[in-house]
């Protein structure tokens, strides 16, 4: 089931996706979620970032063909960062480029939307449990700077470096996904959550270790081979197969 978010005269509004169209809904995905009567058409509804995350923990070099293309060795454990929640943008909103900031790399990403506290999880059974949903996510990546400080934060951490949307995909399996991104209509990066060294469950096992997990926030699984640059102009689109196009222009 995938579920939007999308803005109403009444302000924001979870809806399903029903027969082509959406059906609004009340309650949210967290506490829980009521049908209404009231449906809209989804072509003519304006999306919206379908969370709100108190954190973003993000895997780097989660795939071997991208550990390679960046001249890294595989890890042997998830390498993680954060990113901020004020880098969250939704679907349509515009990717900034800093001009002083050199290369800016698109990256696309599974995203996993937790749906309950969780600390110390113990059992794959507990972490699968743990999972909400998925999310498209882009990580725009500042290389140069990414480079030069060896650590993460700066680079990735910029306003409207991390797109989400276009759904909360609800009950996908998540282990042999298509990702793919293009920009312009050209295809630049294409694989599969099949190729993850870390796949989602045991993500969620590692990074509950480490820190205490909350409603909405959001682990990104890492991006395979294929990371280039954004100009002005583009228009940068990331699929995952049951989720959706999460597309942003960028300026």
């Amino acid at each position: 089931m995938r579920l939007f978010r999308i803005a109403t005269v009444h302000g924001p509004s979870w809806a399903k996706e029903e027969q082509g169209g959406l059906r609004l809904l009340d309650g949210d995905p967290i506490t829980g979620l009521s049908d209404t009567r009231e449906t809209v058409e989804l072509e003519s509804a304006k999306l919206l970032c379908p969370v709100a995350p108190s954190k973003i923990v993000a895997v780097g070099l989660n795939y071997r063909d991208h550990a390679l293309e960046q001249g890294k060795p595989v890890p042997e454990e998830p390498l993680l960062f954060l990113k901020p929640p004020s880098a969250v943008i939704g679907p349509g909103e515009p990717i900034r480029l800093p001009a002083w900031a050199g290369r800016v790399d698109h990256e696309a990403e599974l995203g996993v939307v937790i749906g309950r506290r969780v600390k110390d999880v113990e059992t794959p059974e507990a972490a699968n449990a743990a999972i909400l949903g998925a999310v498209c996510v882009n990580d725009v990546t500042a290389r140069e700077l990414q480079r030069k400080d060896v650590q993460y934060t700066r680079a990735k951490g910029f306003d409207s470096f991390c797109p989400i949307g276009p759904a909360l995909a609800v009950g996908l399996e998540l282990g042999r996904l298509s990702v793919e991104c293009r920009v312009n209509g050209e295809r630049r990066q294409m694989s599969s959550t099949a190729e993850l060294i870390f796949d989602p469950v045991a993500l969620v096992r590692f990074v509950s270790r480490v820190m205490t997990l909350l409603p909405g926030d959001i682990i990104t699984t890492g991006t395979p081979a294929g990371v280039a640059p954004l100009r002005p102009g583009d228009r940068v689109e990331v699929e995952i197969e049951g989720i959706g196009v999460l597309e942003n222009p960028v300026v």
